[in-house]
């Protein structure tokens, strides 16, 4: 660690520093300021340049002068990882929140990691039981996947975020990490009333960044939250789940600290290099051979204005491998848990379902709810054009079956925990209002076992 202090502050722009001659700077080197007062801060080294360097300093840069001294500390930012991290909430770059002691490690982390070695990650192809039907039935998790959540302003992302948190079993040695991405003192003070109340705190760490916490900070928390996973999955043997909320915050402070270095914006004012820092943060993900554990990674990001093409959404697309999409006009009709099934898709589904995983007709069922559904969606927009009036009587029968799947398979309490036997139940007493011959998706074998196990009344004949 060099005593050796600088004080060759040029700059303040906002969240930034600039000083000169700093040749000895490198890349992510914390740095340690200390202001007129001897307050001591702490920042980061985002780029050296013939001796230039741009410092981003955590706590920010108010009422600082270009008096400050500030010193090189030859470290990048780590995590002390431990496994009594569990049960335990901190804020965005790992200090604790909830007024127990720092935690104290040998084993000290570098956050920004490295996404995993493609030679080395095997396949995802294990079931993940998160207890909501619209996921586990129509858009299944598998462990490993990274899967984001799409949403928007004032849908209840952070409700079914709670939920996943809450109910979803991993199996083995389980572990939940959340990072809190700029979330407002509401919504941060939900995770701790939805989370740290429950049974399922005792084996999740908890990383929350508010809304006015330094720009750093909330680009540090993905990757602080990260760095927890993988310690937890690699070192320890345990299956994570890292959800990460929000990661538009996430990507409109990256824009912010691109705009404060004067760089070259790309779409909609955002960073170039957007996408290779998303890919950064979701390829740390997945399952490694020769290692007993795993890490699925759920992003949730709120689309702005509900635009799925958005610079956010549109690439983080490209990355993951699916995305669950949260409703507008289901959540106005007050369907809870308003998960879109059409725009929603989980590319590994495929290989995570079927017989020894969920059960060997969850591939056929599906598709037949799906075709039904966006049947009935389709009868829907027709309706409200000519009239219920002038529809066919199989046309009805689809607008019946859209209302009812909307009310009774998608629909579900933020409290109610379903078993995936649980869901092909709700779906098959959904399928079984139609005739046998117009379940074209579903093998005679698997229609002769299941269908008509409904609730009340006679399938039809």
């Amino acid at each position: 660690m060099s005593e050796k202090y600088y004080k060759t502050v040029t700059q303040i722009k906002g969240p930034l520093i600039v000083a000169e001659k700093m040749e000895e700077a490198r890349f992510n080197e914390l740095v340690e300021f200390t202001d007129a007062q001897g307050k001591r801060r702490r920042g980061q080294v985002l780029e050296v340049n013939e001796g230039k360097a741009i410092i981003q300093v955590f706590e920010g840069t108010r009422q600082l002068d270009r008096q400050v001294k500030l010193r090189l500390t030859g470290e990048t930012m780590k995590l002390n990882a431990s496994e009594s991290m569990l049960g335990r909430v901190f804020n965005g770059v790992g200090d604790p929140l909830d007024g127990k002691e720092k935690i104290v490690s040998t084993e000290k982390r570098d956050i920004n990691g490295l996404p995993v070695n493609p030679a080395k990650r095997l396949s995802p192809n294990q079931f993940i039981e998160t207890g909501i039907s619209a996921i586990d039935g129509l858009n299944t998790v598998t462990m490993g996947q990274k899967i984001a959540i799409f949403s928007g302003a004032g849908l209840p992302h952070h409700e079914l975020v709670a939920q996943i948190v809450r109910q979803t079993r991993l199996g083995g040695k389980q572990a939940i990490v959340v990072g809190g991405i700029g979330l407002t003192h509401d919504e941060l003070q939900f995770y701790l009333d939805e989370v740290q109340n429950t049974n399922s705190m005792q084996y999740s760490a908890l990383f929350l960044s508010a809304g006015d916490a330094p720009t750093i900070e909330k680009v540090i928390t993905p990757r602080i939250a990260l760095t927890a996973a993988e310690y937890l999955a690699w070192e320890k043997g345990y299956n994570v789940l890292c959800v990460l909320v929000d990661m538009r915050s996430y990507a409109e402070s990256l824009r912010e600290i691109s705009s404060a270095r004067e760089e070259v914006p790309g779409r909609m004012g955002y960073p170039g290099y957007l996408y290779t820092d998303l890919a950064a943060i979701y390829e740390r993900t997945g399952i490694v051979e020769g290692s007993k554990g795993s890490i699925t990674q759920i992003p949730v990001l709120s689309m702005p204005n509900d635009d799925i093409t958005h610079p956010i959404p549109d690439l983080s697309g490209y990355i993951t491998e699916g995305q669950i999409v949260i409703s507008r006009e289901l959540y106005l009709k007050g369907v809870s848990t308003p998960i879109d099934v059409l725009p929603s898709l989980s590319r590994l589904m495929p290989d995570g379902i079927g017989k020894g995983k969920t059960r060997e007709d969850h591939r056929e069922w599906s598709n037949q709810l799906y075709s039904f559904y966006a049947q009935g969606v389709r009868v829907r927009e027709l309706a409200a054009v000519v009239g219920e009036e002038a529809l066919t009587d199989e046309e009805k029968q689809f607008l019946q079956f859209a209302k009812s799947f909307e009310e009774q398979f998608i629909a579900q309490k933020r409290t109610e925990r379903r078993s995936i036997l649980e869901t092909f139940r709700i779906g098959w007493n959904l399928l079984s209002q139609f005739k046998k011959s117009q379940l074209t998706q579903i093998r005679e074998e698997h229609l002769h076992q299941y269908y008509g196990v409904i609730e009340a009344g006679e399938p039809p004949k």
